[in-house]
């Protein structure tokens, strides 16, 4: 069930109880609003608060009858609210009352979760300095490459999470609007000024146009922001699994004491937090399609959409809730292990210099085929056994025609590498890169 992973402020959000009470918010604001236009008693919206009481167990046993959740509310209002009780929902359609609430409920969530990812920003930025000139090798389709940092490598996460908080922002600003239109979206029973006094209360902006509902691409895009940020949480957990692999072991989970990785075999320390974040990004995910397939409705709308949202929207702002959490847990007590990380880059006997010795040949007047050719050859040898590359490389005549013992040897020196890193850091950590905007409420 996905509500083991919600955390106790995401749940009360998506807690029926807290839908019913912005229900009631939106409908005694639009009772204020007909109130400032003279159509209804002055402080009926008021009096209406006072005496409304929400009982979550009377609403479901009303809509066993009526099929309808809207109508239950408002009959379950009926005796604790009185004769006044005709002032509410004139004029208005449900999908007025929910599509507004459903906003204020989404952009709380999304308020949690930029928070969330602010705390992972700053454990990222701070494990990224840590680890600047922790040198280890760089791997492409899983082979070793050439000498990076570990550093570097978080310095990639880091920038990576800033531009998912820029996108959260944006998609902030597009789900925070309201809609209280009318069943078809004209207005026709009351006037759009009741839409602006009911969202400013409420911290939303008037959708400047709408059918029955608010159009659902707004809901696509949260959906598909949460399903990146879900994405890449699940490429870091990749990353540290695949270091954790018994054979690579150069970072891992932390291991508390008495914990157990398995109930056979003792000695097991599993990424268990990693794969299950790998597992539940599959999960928000599969709900962005679902918000996807939610974009083409019938006409001004059809209700085809309403039962997936009741699943996707909390499950995957719940899921991407603990997700967060979770996995800045993982980085603020990752075990890093320096001296394996060395030991990896030199286990290839000096492979991964083999463009420093090919780059520094044609600087010297060399060919570029026949280098390639040359440093080739000794490093498929070296790969045979045959001897490290270096060794090779200066006992080859075409190698040595070309470039000194010294020469030969600054090319197996892994700092080579790391020249520019402060440079890099520069632009993604210093006064002139590009920081996650702070601004939640636009």
């Amino acid at each position: 069930m996905i509500e083991r992973y919600a955390r106790p402020k995401m749940q009360a959000i998506w807690d029926a109880k807290r839908k019913y009470e912005i229900w009631l918010e939106v409908e005694l604001a639009s009772c204020a609003a007909f109130e400032r236009a003279g159509q209804v008693p002055r402080g009926t919206a008021a009096r209406i608060g006072k005496k409304a009481k929400i009982d979550v167990k009377q609403i479901d046993k009303i809509e066993k009858v009526t099929k309808h959740d809207v109508i239950a509310f408002l009959e379950s209002l009926v005796k604790s609210v009185g004769p006044e009780h005709r002032f509410l929902h004139m004029g208005l359609t449900s999908s007025d009352i929910v599509d507004t609430s459903l906003a204020v409920q989404m952009t709380e969530a999304l308020d949690l979760i930029i928070d969330d990812l602010d705390g992972l920003i700053a454990v990222l930025k701070k494990q990224a300095l840590k680890y600047k000139e922790t040198v280890m090798v760089g791997r492409s389709h899983g082979i070793h490459g050439e000498p990076i940092s570990f550093g570097f490598k978080l310095a990639i996460w880091y920038a990576e999470a800033c531009r998912h908080r820029e996108r959260l922002t944006h998609v902030r600003q597009d789900i925070a609007v309201g809609k209280l239109s009318g069943a078809m979206g004209t207005f026709a029973h009351q006037g759009p000024e009741v839409e602006e006094y009911v969202c400013a209360k409420l911290g939303l902006v008037p959708d400047p146009v709408s059918s029955q509902i608010v159009q659902r691409d707004r809901h696509a895009a949260y959906a598909t922001a949460l399903a990146l940020l879900a994405a890449s949480i699940e490429k870091f957990a990749t990353e540290i699994r695949h270091l954790q692999r018994t054979e690579v072991l150069e970072a891992e989970e932390y291991f508390a004491v008495g914990q157990k990785g398995s109930s056979a075999m003792p000695h097991k320390r599993n990424p268990i937090a990693s794969e299950n974040l790998c597992g539940l990004a599959r999960v928000v995910r599969g709900n962005s399609l679902g918000a996807m397939e939610n974009v083409a409705l019938w006409h001004e709308r059809d209700i085809s959409h309403s039962s997936v949202e009741r699943v996707i929207i909390p499950d995957s702002t719940i899921l991407i809730d603990y997700m967060l959490a979770r996995f800045t847990d993982v980085m603020k007590n990752l075990v890093v292990y320096p001296d394996k990380m060395k030991r990896n880059l030199n286990l290839t006997g000096g492979l991964v210099y083999s463009q420093r010795l090919l780059l520094l040949l044609i600087a010297k007047g060399a060919q570029r085929k026949e280098s390639y050719e040359v440093v080739q050859r000794n490093a498929m040898a070296s790969w045979k056994g045959a001897g490290g590359l270096q060794e090779l490389a200066s006992r080859d005549p075409f190698i040595a025609k070309h470039l000194t013992a010294k020469e030969i040897k600054s090319c197996f020196d892994p700092k080579y590498y790391l020249r520019h890193l402060d440079q890099i850091f520069r632009r993604v950590f210093g006064p002139s890169a590009r920081q996650p905007a702070r601004g939640k409420k636009q």
